[in-house]
């Protein structure tokens, strides 16, 4: 299970170090792509194909599905880890998630996210997160 939260710094060429205990079940090879909120999101090659298969099964005839599907698709990379345990972000995905030096790795169970330092210190305070809010609404999804 990805799980934590790390801090490392982008290289000059765009190279980031992938946390030893999230790099045994995120796999040598992954993919990155564009997330919610304004981060990256990184899935290992099975947790792609899971969500992959998902997005397929979405109506091609519905515009939001086909919107949701080209979001992901679209800047989707495979990234494999080097012996240094780093890898690449493309320019255009280190551009989405407003990454230029301090990164912040979280693992939120079945994948990864990416986070521009300062903005997930802004997302992550009090003022936009209440963990009594989120667990009121919890109740809307079973939990």
């Amino acid at each position: 299970m990805l799980i934590g939260e790390y801090e490392h710094t982008l290289d000059v060429k765009g190279r980031l170090i992938m946390p030893a205990k999230l790099r045994e079940d995120i796999g040598e090879n992954f993919i990155v792509t564009k997330g919610l909120d304004g981060c990256l999101f990184g899935f290992s090659k099975t947790e792609w194909a899971n969500f992959e298969e998902k997005l397929k099964s979405l109506p091609l005839t519905n515009k939001n599905a086909r919107d949701f599907v080209r979001f992901f698709l679209s800047g989707a990379i495979e990234c494999e880890i080097d012996k240094q345990g780093r890898f690449l972000i493309a320019s255009n995905l280190r551009e989405y998630a407003e990454l230029e030096k301090e990164v912040v790795i979280i693992g939120v169970g079945t994948r990864i996210e990416f986070w521009d330092k300062s903005k997930w210190k802004k997302y992550n305070s009090s003022e936009n997160v209440s963990a009594d809010e989120i667990a009121e609404n919890m109740t809307m999804l079973g939990i």
